[in-house]
């Protein structure tokens, strides 16, 4: 297992050790699943260390609270002033991060209203989540048996603890079948997302994602791939998605802060294209990673400072 801790967590606003961030075997978050969380990257950019769509993750974080009827105890300036203090006095200069808000301990029941809400900020140096060969030569997925939830049951535009535990089951069945990852398909059948990303297809240069309403997560990262898309000249379709789709597109590939821009080479061992990441893909790559990298100007915005290059990071 890979030792990804650091010195401090940001706990209910004071920072405590790595170890002392603890919670009670009767937390609620742990019995029923009641945890909300973002994950965000902090990119080593040309300009300094820089935190990418900042305020669009905190404001998710807190919609999907809003869904679930949970108030966070603090605002939202005050989250993204926690998540800057969090990476500078862990002195890193790039990492992911993970907010997480939850029920914690009161009692025992389903009604989880009186129960008092819980607020952590983690950073770690974490890698590209697929591999850095992922990145070029692509990866290998399959089709899950296992849908996601339909419509008015788990509420899929929350990024919620308790959903993800069908996530788990979508990338254990992927691997122990020697794939990377699996796709799941909506409670219609339509093609939904990944286990933990958003699903592109490329077929006669034109992009199709799905649309919300096919049970996915409206994703950061699928928002600005198809913003800087469109800028290209793209066209980007959101639409259902049949699953023999998957398998007569030109290219494919997946977004999400972890996985970033993926490309997929084959799925339900049919190859994609000519098996290996396609033009379309390595230029809409690219154009993500010159952004997330200070390659090129912030035109829209997206990126925040931590440091400055030439600043010095200090306790």
């Amino acid at each position: 297992m890979t030792d990804f801790s650091t010195e401090k967590i940001w706990r209910n606003g004071e920072f405590v050790d790595w170890g002392q961030a603890t919670l009670h075997v009767t937390t609620h978050a742990l019995h029923y699943g009641t945890a909300w969380f973002e994950g965000l990257r902090c990119y080593k950019t040309s300009r300094g260390s820089e935190i990418f769509r900042l305020s669009e993750h905190v404001d998710r974080l807190f919609n999907s609270c809003k869904i679930y009827r949970t108030e966070i105890p603090f605002s939202r300036e005050e989250i993204q002033q926690a998540i800057l203090e969090t990476i500078r006095i862990n002195k890193l200069e790039h990492c992911y991060i993970r907010p997480l808000v939850l029920r914690g301990t009161g009692s025992m029941g389903l009604d989880p209203l009186s129960i008092p809400i819980e607020c952590f900020i983690m950073v770690w140096e974490w890698g590209r989540y697929l591999g850095e060969e992922a990145l070029k030569k692509g990866v290998d997925i399959c089709v899950s048996s296992w849908y996601r939830a339909a419509p008015n049951t788990f509420p899929a535009m929350a990024k919620a603890a308790g959903n993800y535990i069908s996530s788990t089951l979508i990338k254990m069945e992927a691997v122990l079948d020697g794939f990377s990852e699996g796709v799941a398909l909506d409670a219609h059948g339509y093609v939904s997302e990944g286990s933990g990303e958003n699903i592109v297809l490329i077929r006669d240069g034109v992009l199709y994602t799905p649309p919300v309403n096919s049970s996915i997560l409206p994703g950061i990262t699928r928002d600005t791939v198809i913003t800087l898309a469109r800028e290209r000249g793209y066209t980007v379709i959101e639409q259902i998605i049949p699953r023999e789709m998957l398998y007569l597109a030109d290219e494919i590939f997946l977004t999400g802060t972890a996985a970033e821009v993926t490309p997929i080479r084959s799925v339900d061992h049919i190859k994609i294209g000519q098996g290996e990441r396609g033009p379309l893909t390595a230029q809409i790559q690219q154009d993500f990673f010159d952004y997330v990298e200070g390659h090129v100007e912030d035109r829209h915005d997206w990126m925040t400072t931590v440091y400055s290059k030439n600043s010095v990071r200090t306790r």
